[in-house]
């Protein structure tokens, strides 16, 4: 049984880069529609019980099904498609990877503090729990060049956009966020040499990510300033 896939988008959501990361690792035909996340079009609403994206449109012969949670559509990809397996074949190693997968979201948690405060005691706060939260993946990292070693998993999709937004971020203010955390650093380079990782966004990201930061009043860009 065949299965068509359509990915419910936004431009700049680490969320939905990480399951579009996880189709092209796998070479899988998939189409992508962006929508405006602050004008929700009711045919979304109706496919999505959280209101978020990204959502994946599964469409056989039995019919359509919306997946949502990015971590499920990943699993999914995962689970139904050839190509590079992204998940270890051991299920411990597995569960592990899927671990350190809810922790690469809740370091989106703070980034999304760090980036959208226009408070510079909240901005310091964030910026302190990152660097806590980084070094607890520079222990747990290997001799690379990704987080498991020569192979590229779910757990690099994951971590590829989260590293995405320090490309601007860099160019705003020196943060200090990745001083001590040589193994990170040099995970974050292979990262954005991948295909998959580079081409999971267009090329109007950083533009839309800035304007973005303008729209919060973001203290990152007074210290640019």
């Amino acid at each position: 049984m065949t299965a068509s896939l359509k990915l419910i988008s936004h431009k700049l959501c680490p969320y939905v880069q990480r399951a579009v990361i996880a189709l092209k690792e796998k070479g899988v035909p998939f189409e992508r529609i962006d929508i405006d996340l602050a004008n929700k079009p009711d045919w979304f609403l109706k496919l999505s019980p959280l209101g978020k994206v990204p959502v994946l449109v599964v469409t056989t012969d039995e019919g359509e099904v919306a997946l949502f949670e990015s971590n499920v559509i990943c699993e999914y990809i995962e689970e139904t498609q050839g190509g590079t397996r992204l998940h270890p074949a051991d299920a411990l190693k597995r569960a592990a990877h899927r671990a350190w997968m809810e922790f690469g979201s809740a370091i989106l948690g703070d980034l999304w503090g760090l980036e959208t405060t226009a408070d510079p005691a909240t901005f310091e706060s964030k910026r302190q729990a990152l660097v806590a939260k980084f070094a607890r993946v520079e222990a747990a990292l290997g001799t690379g060049p990704y987080f498991a070693g020569e192979a590229f998993s779910l757990v690099d999709a994951v971590f590829a956009p989260v590293f995405r937004y320090f490309d601007l971020f860099d160019e705003l203010t020196e943060h200090g966020i990745f001083r001590d955390v040589p193994k990170v650093r040099a995970w974050r380079t292979e990262l954005a040499k991948r295909p998959s990782v580079h081409t999971a966004v267009g090329a109007d990201y950083p533009q839309l990510l800035r304007a973005f930061l303008v729209r919060h009043d973001a203290h990152l860009l007074k210290l640019a300033a």
